[in-house]
């Protein structure tokens, strides 16, 4: 008997353990073997949207520019402990106004000044009763270094912009410490992206599911990892060394859970899409594309196209691009 009982005791001793491990470890979808959540499962679209991003200050710093009807600063805000530049556009006249976050496109760091991508535009959008604010991103402007992974720098551009949106209830103090009449309606904002910064806007849009009205100039549509593989062809590798940090990438991980695409049936804001048919950069069948898609899933879009335009509309078409913008924004904000 007492050979049976000591026996069943280390049985026990034996599964006990294992059944917690079983029970805490095995059944959870997040972590690995060893109970460790990967570096930058953080980053998937599920859980950015179930992330509270909290209301941060947004400071100003120098005044850029004077300009007729409206007046131009650097500005700042966090995205967690990382400070973060960009500019800020304000109309120079008392007033409430909505705001319009700008998101630029590519721009090679060596040639990057603060609102490169977004300054002119920004300056029309307030010049027509809109604040008007554009991110730098990090390692951009005079704001924070990124993450020394590649990968994660990329994911880091939707915190920092849903860091920067969830801190505009604090721009009327900011405001008011540069002595601006102008004030800002938090509960009216609007989203502007062009080229990649289409890719942030949707991917914002999408996790935020909030009916801010989005425009959207030459945007990137197209899933990632493909959506950064794309622009490698003039890399002076030609995409080598990406590639390979992308299949590293991918052995971790689902990159369908890191890519917008997958989750644009999430968007509720009302859009409009402009693409230039000349473009080299943003094809046109993709834009045709996303058109098809978002009407097949129901969603609120306008769609423009320019033909023999380029990427930046610099063929004539631009104030066109931006009187169409403008009166969008003036029609849902």
């Amino acid at each position: 008997m007492k050979a049976l009982i000591a026996g069943l005791l280390f049985v026990l001793m034996i599964a006990i353990p294992f059944g917690i491990y079983a029970f805490f470890f095995q059944n959870a979808p997040l972590l690995n073997p060893l109970g460790v959540e990967k570096k930058l499962e953080k980053y998937t679209f599920e859980r950015l949207r179930e992330r509270l991003f909290f209301l941060q200050p947004i400071t100003f710093g120098r005044k850029i520019k004077d300009g007729s009807g409206y007046s131009s600063y650097i500005f700042y805000f966090y995205d967690a402990e990382k400070r973060v530049s960009g500019l800020a556009s304000i109309p120079s006249k008392e007033g409430e106004y909505p705001i319009v976050i700008q998101f630029r496109g590519y721009i090679d760091k060596e040639i990057y000044t603060t609102g490169e991508g977004t300054r002119k535009s920004s300056e029309n959008l307030a010049q027509n009763g809109f604040i008007s604010l554009s991110p730098d991103f990090l390692g951009y402007g005079e704001s924070d270094s990124p993450s020394t992974n590649s990968i994660e720098e990329r994911f880091e551009v939707y915190t920092t912009s849903l860091s920067l949106i969830a801190s505009v209830g604090s721009l009327n103090q900011a405001l008011q410490t540069v002595n601006e009449q102008a004030k800002v309606d938090p509960h009216k904002i609007g989203i502007w992206g062009h080229s990649n910064g289409g890719h942030i806007a949707l991917a914002v849009s999408s996790i935020l599911g909030k009916p801010y009205p989005l425009v959207l100039w030459n945007p990137v549509t197209k899933p990632f990892p493909y959506s950064i593989l794309y622009f490698t062809d003039e890399f002076d590798d030609h995409g080598k060394a990406l590639r390979k940090v992308v299949a590293d990438f991918e052995k971790e991980y689902d990159a369908q859970s890191y890519s917008p695409q997958n989750y644009y049936k999430w968007i509720t804001s009302p859009m409009q899409l402009h693409q230039a048919e000349n473009d080299e950069a943003v094809p046109l069948r993709w834009s045709d594309q996303f058109r098809d898609e978002m009407s097949l899933l129901s969603k609120d879009i306008e769609y423009y196209t320019y033909p023999s335009e380029d990427h930046n509309f610099s063929k004539g078409s631009w104030s066109t691009v931006m009187e169409k913008s403008i009166q969008f924004f003036k029609e849902r904000l």
